[in-house]
């Protein structure tokens, strides 16, 4: 009897809703009850999922598109739905963590962690001394809804190795899905120079941050071959994969991502023949103080490169140096140059985190301006996660930003050194190499405040974290982890 009441009220609730949504859409043209069961669906995953949820954020991550990429001019540039999905676990997160009031304390307590934490509390001193508070708010808003999500949530959910593959695996399809729409696309368009700009729009606002996330999950696609343990025909789909990521990665044509690639390629060649981390840093170190040591001598040898981008693969390399002609470049270093100034006038707590773009256009020097500049503040930022954040939030903030280059990448090495398994040594390895790839892309571009490679980049972070403290010490990657490990009721 009781079963049946319940079969009876799930006919008339669905009964209900078809005929309030036919009486909608017929005679008020409203649509939008379609999407109910849909948002119901996805309460139901925070609810009783939630792993699910970071899942689906996963897979559509490269698959969102920014409303104002469609022309939809709503005051906010929102990307969908990964931005409502990740403002979702944020807000269940802060609930949980009010309701039970504890936190796995390996994870936050870990140096990369405490890192983030000071990013934070600096972000929101420079808030308060911005010249644009509400835009550094909703900057800080919009980093936190990141960060949280995707750093310290996923931390948790990688706590189970498998979820550490599905995460990755379920980017990297949805990646390849951008990557085909992209190539046909690009065909369309006679693989012009040109259209390699834009041809994955709406997806990636253009081919850099294209480039960027690409490299990254080229590079843990390129790891997950070596895995043992593996069927040959999974390990043969792995090469499939990785092949398509390289195609999309040669036609995206941006030259950061290539040379982020040999950097980080670079860095696998000295972990391999076992070079300790402080002799990485020292030439590092090195090889940035020679560069501003002779950068006059270094400059005029790049302005007499007259080689502008090019559908030729040689040409369009030797486009990378070139400061004489090619357009990207000079803006670049136009929007560099603004940043200095802006720096040295504010140089402690700078203009406010997210505003260069709505303060540079006057710190622009004619002499520096092309056929790309802008004073609207409607041509990106700064184009460099370090000199982005020298004008947005000072010395400190920049050096914070390096701070969390130089942990992560240390402590991401001393874990593949100390990793007691070979899938937490190749797991490491790739995630900390994807993050130098990253921010090797980064002298060049910004992309942290977009969905795009704010998941990307933290959730290798949580890649780092999580294997360091919970799978590195295991002779089994898979095994589960030891009571001693275990934090009670997380």
């Amino acid at each position: 009897m009781h079963k049946n009441i319940k079969i009876a009220g799930f006919y008339l609730i669905v009964t209900l809703f078809v005929a309030l949504s036919i009486f909608l859409v017929v005679e008020k043209n409203i649509y939008y009850m379609y999407a109910l069961p849909i948002l119901l669906g996805i309460l139901m995953l925070y609810c009783f999922s939630y792993d699910k949820v970071l899942f689906l954020i996963a897979f559509l991550t490269p698959l969102s598109i920014n409303l104002e990429g469609l022309g939809l001019n709503i005051g906010l540039s929102l990307s969908v739905p990964v931005e409502p999905l990740l403002f979702g676990v944020l807000f269940f997160f802060i609930a949980k963590l009010l309701y039970e009031k504890k936190f796995d304390n390996k994870i936050a307590h870990h140096p990369i962690s405490i890192v983030i934490y000071l990013m934070f509390v600096w972000i929101l001193i420079t808030t308060i001394t911005s010249e644009f508070p509400l835009v550094s708010a909703k900057y800080l808003l919009s980093r936190i809804w990141f960060v949280i999500p995707a750093y310290f949530v996923c931390a948790k959910l990688f706590k189970e190795p498998k979820n550490i593959n599905k995460f990755v695996w379920l980017y990297i399809t949805g990646l390849i899905i951008v990557v085909i729409y992209t190539t046909i696309n690009h065909a369309i368009n006679g693989f012009s120079g040109n259209s390699a700009h834009w041809v994955m729009s709406p997806f990636y606002n253009d081919h850099t941050a294209y480039g960027a996330a690409l490299a990254i999950y080229l590079i843990i696609n390129a790891a997950f071959i070596f895995l043992p343990n593996i069927k040959t025909s999974q390990r043969i789909i792995i090469i499939v994969c990785f092949a398509i990521l390289c195609m999309g990665m040669y036609l995206s044509a941006c030259r950061a991502a290539w040379l982020s690639i040999i950097a980080a390629i670079g860095v696998l060649f000295c972990v391999l023949l076992k070079i300790k981390f402080k002799y990485i840093l020292t030439i590092v170190i090195a090889l940035v103080t020679l560069f501003f040591t002779f950068r006059h001598q270094i400059i005029d040898v790049m302005e007499r490169n007259e080689q502008d981008s090019s559908n030729n693969f040689v040409e369009h390399i030797q486009s990378i140096t070139n400061i004489s002609t090619d357009a990207s470049n000079l803006e670049r270093l136009n929007r560099w140059s603004s940043a200095f100034r802006l720096f040295e006038e504010r140089p402690f707590f700078g203009w406010g985190p997210g505003t260069y773009q709505f303060v540079y256009a006057p710190y622009q020097l004619s002499m520096n301006q092309t056929i790309i500049t802008t004073n609207h503040g409607d041509g990106g930022n700064a184009h460099s996660e370090y000199i982005g954040a020298l004008a947005d939030m000072g010395v400190i903030g920049s050096l914070i930003v390096i701070l969390l280059v130089i942990v992560s990448v240390y402590k991401g090495l001393m874990t593949y050194k100390k990793a007691k398994n070979k899938e937490s040594k190749i797991l490491v390895l790739a995630a900390t190499l994807a993050i130098i790839s990253y921010f090797t892309h980064g002298v060049l571009n910004n992309f942290l405040d977009t969905d795009k490679l704010a998941v990307p980049v933290w959730s290798c972070l949580a890649i780092i974290t999580v294997i360091d403290v919970y799978h590195s010490g295991k002779t089994n990657y898979f095994d589960p982890i030891s009571e001693d490990q275990q934090i009670p009721n997380q």
